[in-house]
């Protein structure tokens, strides 16, 4: 299961699924792909992109059942991503909630803030435990104040519910009617306050801090006939002491097994498990513990997990996952390769290689990917001065630098594709691409490197703020993939990956030894009387397979 593996939004290339199908049909692309990881905007989902699922079911939009069935007639496997963490607010089960409110079979299936935290704080007015210090002082939270999204039961109860990532609401804009309904008042003046409050509201203006006026009189029916309309966006946190919740675990893997997936990416493991007093991401044993149960029930169906997880070198996490036997994503490649063709030295990225085949450390590996080039997983690995070295580079090439979880000065990762990341070189892609063939792991190819995409600045204004990540995303139209296809780098591209794909010598149970003599690196993979070896000059950027 080592071969080259695809990585692509369903609309990517020419739209939707069934367009990628055509590409990936094409004779250039015969025997080239071995697996196909499709970003999960192919289910049923509302934000992120794709990572705010509603469920699992194919998004019609953007793929069919039958282009899923196609892709598995060309012996393509598929990796398809598992929120573990969880759900949009538009779920069925989220949707339960907000209509039957405590009759809801659903209501334990997310985390009831005030029942976590019972005996842990004080109630405030507002509605929710405040825990006490002790409790939450190991916790991270990834925005400012407590993870809260303020539920509003039919019985007009507004209930404090564990909400992790993103969360918005919104009211509905008011109509003289809809007030004339609500209370008795006269037309002009319900027009008049309609007004008021709809304009203040745009403001981004805070229903309990309406200014109404001469109409104060009428504030509790307004803020009743607001509250019982509004509505949610965001994606709450699932309840992994429920029942239903791994039922629902159990039916999704069923899901994606069906649709062909080989592996399955765990995206925001690491924040599902939670407990008062101990820590909400990558709790001790709280996690391995669910990852074992997520394990059985994807074991069953014959799916291999890839938890996803960045940290910093230094905290050897991803040696962690190794030694409980998952697979994991080899996230210092991207940066460690650019910082050793930029400084004609493969020093640290080979002592990396070395320790991934003595540690017998199962990866996947990738150059560019939907987000951006890792610099938080390097700490440890590259000196800070190297790290800051390589973020000034990026930038001077046109990358953005995105922080971590928005705490100025705290890198995460550089937004840029990973072209325009080395310049914009054909001679310096091709070479990181031969060196990524002949790493450990299983490599994936983001589909805009593939193509020498660039980075795409307007996408990123018409993004607006914090859509830094539409600078690697650009949809390609098949007229622009039928012209990349016949450029030199792309068409050099594909034979190595199809040379990594069809080769008999690489496999994980394959034999990878490294070595340098001056400027030249070695790689060389053997599996019984099958041998190929890479000899990479990083001196002047030149290769030769052998």
């Amino acid at each position: 299961m080592n071969g080259p593996m695809l990585n692509a939004y369903p609309d990517s290339m020419g739209g939707t699924l069934d367009d990628i199908v055509k590409v990936l049909s094409k004779e250039d692309l015969k025997d080239v792909f071995e697996s196909f990881y499709i970003l999960p905007s192919i289910f049923n989902t509302d934000l992120d992109r794709g990572f705010s699922v509603i469920d699992y079911g194919i998004n019609e939009e953007l793929g069919s059942r039958k282009a899923i069935e196609d892709i598995k007639a060309m012996d393509i496997d598929l990796k398809l991503d598992f929120i573990l963490n969880h759900a949009s607010v538009l779920s069925k089960e989220f949707q339960d909630i907000i209509k039957n409110g405590e009759n809801s079979k659903y209501k334990d299936f997310f985390i009831n803030w005030n029942k976590f935290w019972e005996g842990c704080g004080e109630m405030t007015e507002a509605g929710y435990i405040q825990p006490e210090e002790k409790y939450i002082k190991d916790m991270f939270f990834r925005k400012p104040g407590l993870p809260i999204l303020m539920v509003r039961f039919p019985d007009g109860r507004n209930v404090p519910y564990w909400n992790t990532f993103y969360q918005e609401v919104r009211y509905k804009k008011l109509e003289a009617e809809d007030l004339m309904e609500k209370m008795d008042i006269q037309y002009v003046a319900a027009s008049r306050l309609a007004d008021c409050v709809n304009t203040q509201i745009a403001e981004g203006k805070a229903v309990a801090d309406l200014e109404l006026g001469k109409y104060e009189s009428y504030r509790d029916a307004v803020v009743d006939l607001l509250e019982s309309s509004r509505r949610y966006l965001g994606q709450m946190d699932l309840n992994i002491k429920s029942p239903l919740v791994w039922e629902f675990y159990e039916n999704t893997l069923k899901t994606l097994a069906s649709y062909g997936a080989k592996i399955v990416r765990l995206d925001a493991f690491a924040y599902a498990p939670k407990e008062p007093g101990e820590k909400n991401f990558l709790n001790d044993p709280g996690t391995w513990d669910l990852l074992q149960k997520v394990r059985e029930l994807a074991d069953k169906n014959g799916v291999t997990l890839l938890p996803e997880i960045h940290a910093s070198y230094g905290e050897k996490i991803y040696e962690l996952v190794a030694s409980k036997g998952y697979m994991t994503y080899d996230f210092f490649l991207p940066g460690l390769l650019i910082h050793a063709i930029e400084n004609h030295d493969s020093s640290l990225l080979v002592n990396w290689a070395k320790e991934l085949i003595e540690k017998d450390i199962k990866v996947v590996n990738m150059l560019g990917c939907h987000d951006g080039i890792p610099l938080l997983d390097l700490k440890g690995l590259l000196p800070e001065s190297e790290i800051q070295k390589l973020i000034d580079t990026l930038v001077a090439r046109g990358g953005f630098v995105k922080d971590l979880h928005g705490a100025k000065n705290m890198y995460y990762q550089v937004n840029a594709t990973y072209y325009s990341a080395l310049g914009e070189d054909d001679k310096k892609m091709l070479f990181a691409r031969a060196i990524q063939m002949f790493m450990p792991g299983k490599p994936q190819v983001w589909y805009l490197d593939l193509f020498a995409g660039k980075n795409d600045h307007e996408a990123v204004k018409r993004a607006g703020a914090g859509g830094h990540k539409e600078i690697n995303r650009t949809n390609l139209s098949l007229d622009q993939v039928e012209a990349d296809l016949n450029k030199d780098v792309v068409k050099k591209q594909i034979e190595l990956l199809r040379l990594r794909k069809t080769h008999p010598a690489f496999g994980f149970d394959s034999e990878l030894s490294i070595n340098t003599e001056g400027s030249v690196t070695s790689f060389t993979w053997t599996k019984g009387a099958d041998t190929i070896t890479l000899k990479a000059d990083f001196a002047s950027l030149e290769y030769e397979i052998i």
